[in-house]
């Protein structure tokens, strides 16, 4: 490259001008350096509470309820249940299934996901081919006919 050294007229230049490409890299460089460790904190997964549910009784044949417990304890129709005994017990119940592989889950709120997931994953291993949550209700229902709906005044 030569350089001109004096009065030569308008010479045009063929340098490329780098402050906008190191500015645009900065401001990349900035939002990635915040918005990873966001990514990598994760999300908080809140199971929903109902609201106006009607009461619906366990039936011991046809309904079967998954329950855990603060402490990571398993139940199986309110029933204690080791973990170990967990699997086995389910596969028995759904292989003399022909229809209606439903089970419903019921865990603590302040349970950690994983035992959830990990509840999940035991039921769909063997057999359980629906799996549905039970939330808890949050107060009285005011749907007319529901059994938690206070009487209806005369």
């Amino acid at each position: 490259m030569s350089m001109s050294a004096g009065g030569g007229g308008n010479s045009v230049k063929a340098e490329p001008n780098v402050t906008p490409m190191i500015d645009v890299m900065l401001v990349l460089l900035i939002i990635f350096m915040v918005v990873t460790p966001a990514l990598l904190a994760g999300f908080n997964a809140v199971p929903p509470t109902g609201q106006n549910l009607k009461d619906h009784p366990e039936d011991a044949e046809t309904d079967q309820v998954l329950g855990i417990d603060h402490d990571g304890n398993y139940y199986l129709n309110k029933k204690p249940i080791a973990k170990t005994a967990i699997e086995a017990e389910i596969k028995r119940i759904y292989d003399t299934r022909t229809t209606d592989k439903v089970m419903y889950l019921k865990a603590d709120k302040d349970l950690l996901y994983s035992k959830v997931v990990d509840a999940t994953d035991m039921a769909a291993k063997n057999g359980v081919r629906v799996l549905g949550l039970i939330g808890e209700q949050r107060g009285l229902s005011t749907v007319a006919g529901d059994s938690k709906a206070p009487p209806p005044k005369p």
